[in-house]
């Protein structure tokens, strides 16, 4: 059998700085492209069934790309550390994270019973058809969850494997190596919080806050700008910085990503807009609204948005939206995403980072929070 085999490094062209974060959003793909092909061979001298059926699955989401956020984000903290030159280690990074965030959604999906990612069936839903069609024993859906395990599993032992490969070829290694470290510790503590909020029936706002925050303001924006940092020998000062505008945008991030999952276009997002609803799934936005009707006495949007009440019908779930709406909670969140996103740039501001690596933050972080970039600048 071969050995494991190598990454080519990014070409000259991509690995040169500088790049703008929206740049290297895109020049990652690049990078991954060269890992997940160095990977599936690897994967078909092991065996070939396993590589034909699931690590082929698992590159073609990870190809399927999605905004690829967190490599932009690392490249921000790697430049506002004083990064500059050769950004193969960073792209190196992102693709670590890109592999991560698969092995995060696969499992997600799995959790939740979501059937569409990323524009294309869940990957349970994939392995669950390939086993209908093939006529095999058992049940479909037992056997699409179990693979999809094995494929997030596969995702997360692909991305350590690159990190831990960039970090052995970095003087800053040990630092890089320890952000990720507390990062995927941080992301199953919340994935494992919002499992317990669900099954406990939570409807708290400052639990659905503590969720968010380790589930994704820690690792979409604050970890990634911690690793960026760290291949640039950041000092104390500047890591304290991007963390706190990290946690800001993050939430804010997720916040938004809250709205959407309740009232956003799956043709734009990728993804059905009423799981959360229909799994009473702990979100701040349920949690405020749930807050202000019983406030307000308003005792049908209590019912509709109650814990227990999971709605099963298309109209069931547009009730819970038009409660959503009457109760001011989503006003109520707009506000907080807008707050936030203003927080997060003042923090950055405090590394002294150049004021163009500034403003590819506040453009990232107006992407990411749907904030209009005009009133952010003027409070930034």
């Amino acid at each position: 059998m071969p050995g494991t085999p190598s990454i080519v490094a990014a070409p000259a062209d991509l690995g040169q700085d500088p790049l703008t974060a929206r740049d290297v959003a895109h020049a990652v793909g690049t990078v991954l492209e060269q890992v997940l092909d160095a990977r599936l061979r690897q994967s078909r001298a092991v065996d070939p069934v396993f590589a034909r059926e699931l690590a082929d699955l698992l590159a073609t989401l990870v190809q399927r790309g999605g905004k690829r956020l967190r490599t932009a984000f690392t490249h921000c903290g790697w430049r506002a550390a004083g990064g500059s030159g050769d950004t193969t280690e960073v792209l190196r990074t992102g693709a670590a994270l890109e592999l991560l965030q698969a092995c995060a959604l696969v499992h997600d999906d799995v959790m939740d019973g979501s059937v569409q990612r990323r524009g294309a069936p869940a990957v349970q839903v994939q392995f669950a058809r390939r086993h209908w069609s093939a006529g095999m024993h058992g049940s479909a859906e037992s056997f699409g969850a179990s693979a999809a395990v094995l494929a997030g599993d596969l995702a997360l032992a692909w991305a350590d494997d690159l990190l831990t490969e960039t970090a052995l070829g970095t003087p800053h290694g040990l630092h890089l190596h320890q952000e990720w470290k507390a990062m995927r510790t941080e992301m199953v503590a919340g994935q494992y919080r919002d499992l317990h909020a669900q099954a406990a029936r939570s409807s708290g706002a400052d639990e659905a806050l503590t969720i968010a925050t380790l589930k994704s303001a820690l690792y979409t924006v604050a970890r990634p700008l911690a690793l960026g940092a760290a291949l640039a020998g950041a000092d104390e000062h500047v890591l304290d910085a991007l963390r706190a505008a990290g946690r800001c945008a993050g939430l804010a991030f997720q916040l938004r990503d809250d709205l959407l999952g309740a009232f956003g276009d799956p043709a734009l997002t990728g993804k059905p807009a009423d799981d959360d609803l229909r799994s009473r799934k702990l979100t701040y936005l349920l949690a405020v609204a749930l807050q202000l009707a019983d406030a307000a006495g308003d005792h049908q949007a209590t019912a509709r948005l109650a814990p227990d009440a999971a709605p099963t019908s298309a109209y069931a779930v547009d009730q819970v939206r038009a409660a959503l709406r009457r109760t001011g909670a989503h006003d109520l969140v707009e506000a907080k995403i807008e707050e936030l996103t203003y927080i997060s740039l003042g923090h950055f501001e405090r590394t002294g980072a150049h004021p163009a690596v500034r403003r590819e933050f506040a453009a990232l972080v107006h992407g990411a929070t749907g904030v209009a970039p005009c009133r952010a600048e003027e409070v930034a």
